[in-house]
C-alpha cells in the first residue's frame, strides 16, 4: 500500500461551485469537488480536467494550482487505510451543465451558504470560500 495521486477540479461559475456526490469510498454519500486519479504521464492539471468532464459533462480549462491536500484515513486501531495527496486545481468554466456520470450519484451548482448547511468531504467548504468570497 502507498500513497496514491489524485486531482480536484475546482470550478466557479455565476457565483457557485460544481460539487458532485461521490458514490465510492473514501467519502461516499458526501459532497466535493469533482476529481480522481490522475494516470501515468498525465499532469494533475489535465487530470482535473479530464475527471471534470467524465463526472458531470462540464468542459473547463485547467487554470492553477491552487494547493494540495493530504487525505489520509486510518480505522479505530490507527492503521492507515486510505492515503491520498490531492492537487487543487482551480478551472475555468468553458460549458455544460452538471449530469451526474462515472462514480457519482448527483452534481450541481452551489453556493457558499448551501455549501455551509451541506455534508461535504472535508476542506470544500475552506475551498470553495477561498474562490467565492
Amino acid at each position: 500500500m502507498h500513497p496514491k495521486l489524485g486531482a480536484i477540479a475546482v470550478v466557479a461559475h455565476e457565483n457557485c461551485v460544481l460539487l458532485v456526490r461521490r458514490k465510492n469510498e473514501p467519502d461516499a454519500g458526501l459532497w466535493g469537488f469533482p476529481g480522481g486519479h490522475v494516470e501515468l504521464g498525465e499532469t494533475a492539471l489535465a487530470a482535473a480536467a479530464r475527471e471534470l468532464q467524465e463526472e458531470t459533462g462540464v468542459t473547463a480549462t485547467p487554470n492553477r494550482y491552487l494547493n494540495n491536500l493530504d487525505i489520509v484515513h486510518r480505522d479505530d486501531a490507527g492503521v492507515v487505510t486510505f492515503h491520498c495527496l490531492l492537487a487543487v486545481v482551480i478551472c475555468d468554466y468553458v460549458s455544460g451543465d452538471p449530469v451526474a456520470a462515472d462514480d457519482v450519484s448527483d452534481a450541481g451548482w452551489f453556493t457558499l451558504a448551501e455549501i455551509a448547511k451541506t455534508q461535504t468531504s472535508a476542506d470544500v467548504y475552506e475551498v470553495a470560500s477561498g474562490l467565492l468570497a
